[in-house]
């Protein structure tokens, strides 16, 4: 099965700006999170940037850039630009990996590409469970909430599903029902 990555990397971000350039271990964050589209079998990767300084990391990296406008409000926005300025056809499985996730497992990448393949949906992530209070209560941490069919309702840097009751007792515990959106 063939797929596309696609990875936008915001160099203006709010709460850490320059974030994609952000040093680990001796290379910029976007190379680390390039290295780990390549390891998924991706047939091509390409990284969504508005900043010449992203560009430049990438391409030393041996990495594919498209240039994007500067004015998008999230990194859906910034895909789309890239996949009508590709003109990949409607039946090309892209996926969309976050530019801050240098630590996401190349199988994660490829299992995403494999739920878009083998089913009728448009689009497709996956979330994780949230088993401790620290990461429930981080705004840092998007928060999904969930169907009985398991198909996504809403997302957000809040506590979802609120527990009035259970939180008002203490946050030893959170319980089964927080579950975390991986950044893909």
């Amino acid at each position: 099965m063939s797929f596309v990555v696609i990875i936008p990397a915001r160099y203006a971000s709010t709460r850490l700006p320059g974030k994609p350039l952000v040093d680990i271990n001796g290379k910029p964050m976007i190379v680390h999170v390039l290295e780990r589209a390549r390891e998924s079998g991706a047939d091509r990767i390409i990284v969504a940037t508005d900043h010449e300084d992203v560009a430049r990391a990438v391409e030393a990296a041996g990495g594919e850039v498209c240039m994007t406008r500067a004015d998008h409000q999230s990194g859906t926005e910034r895909l789309a630009e890239v996949v009508e300025k590709c003109a990949f056809s409607d039946d090309t499985v892209i996926v969309n990996v976050q530019g801050d996730e240098p630590m996401i497992p190349a199988t994660i990448i490829r299992q995403v590409a494999d739920n878009l393949a083998q089913r009728q949906v448009g689009m497709a992530t996956l979330a994780v469970p949230i088993h401790n209070a620290e990461e429930a209560f981080n705004p840092n941490a998007v928060k999904v909430v969930l169907d009985a069919e398991g198909y996504a309702l809403y997302f957000s840097r809040a506590t979802i599903p609120w527990d009035r009751d259970r939180f008002a007792k203490g946050l030893e515990t959170v319980g089964d029902n927080f579950l975390r959106h991986l950044g893909i």
